[in-house]
């Protein structure tokens, strides 16, 4: 996409906005609230929604999550708000990031940007809010705790199917787990723009801790040069970079 066709045009969806709450039992991660043991219990509980993730075209609408699979879910999901983004942890930031902090800008992100013909805005923001719920179970993997990437995605994807079948709602956990995918595998043109956005939104994170707190996050800079994928991503990036040379 050109830099001149800045025209975030997007389809409104109907489909609501959820969140998945998995069943994973990795030994490096254990969370108080929800233990492995609970999550089965939580995702295997009888439901009154169907718990499959395919949809029948020709059958009727599948009902809504119900009050008790949805409590569930939004539960689980409380991890997002207290779990800190662990490459600030490592780096000794006071006060870090949640991962809900995170992907709540880059829905932002979305909802802001300019438009681009072709480019479904409500899907953006979907996805910036899904991309990374999976944490709420594995936690934070960065690349310095040394996962292969192919582990890193099963482990993501083992938790996103656990949620689902948690949440319950066919339709529901379909269009989530549909996000997570695209996202993931970088395949569609609403994938690459929030990919640009998760990079955008640590950036602008890195940059705000640099002038709070007086460090130097060079190595977060470094790591995303070169690898924007759009014109708003690369323009905002840029504008980061311009403004960081300044205030240094």
């Amino acid at each position: 996409m050109g830099s001149g066709s800045r025209n975030l045009l997007c389809k409104s969806s109907s489909s609501a906005l959820l969140f998945l709450a998995p069943s994973f039992t990795s030994a490096q991660l254990r969370f108080n609230s929800f233990t492995p043991s609970k999550l089965r219990r939580m995702a295997t509980q009888p439901s009154s929604s169907p718990s499959s993730l395919t949809t029948n075209d020709t059958a009727s609408p599948s009902p809504s999550p119900s009050p008790s699979s949805t409590i569930d879910f939004l539960s689980l999901c409380h991890r997002l708000k207290t779990t800190k983004r662990a490459g600030w942890v490592k780096r000794g930031i006071k006060g870090p990031e949640s991962i809900s902090d995170h992907m709540y800008r880059m829905g932002l992100m979305a909802l802001i940007a300019p438009d681009i013909p072709g480019i479904d805005r409500d899907k953006c923001i979907k996805m910036a809010i899904v991309h990374d719920i999976a944490e709420a179970i594995v936690g934070d993997i960065t690349p310095s705790d040394g996962v292969p990437k192919a582990e890193k995605s099963r482990k993501e994807r083992e938790a996103l199917e656990h949620m689902c079948k948690l949440l319950g709602a066919e339709s529901r956990a379909k269009e989530m787990s549909e996000l997570w995918n695209e996202y993931e595998e970088n395949s569609t043109p609403e994938a690459k723009i929030v990919k640009d956005f998760d990079k955008v939104e640590m950036i602008l994170q890195a940059l705000e801790y640099e002038n709070e707190q007086g460090k130097d996050l060079e190595e977060f800079f470094q790591s995303t040069a070169g690898k924007f994928q759009t014109e708003v991503g690369k323009a905002w990036a840029l504008e980061i970079a311009s403004r960081r040379r300044k205030e240094r």
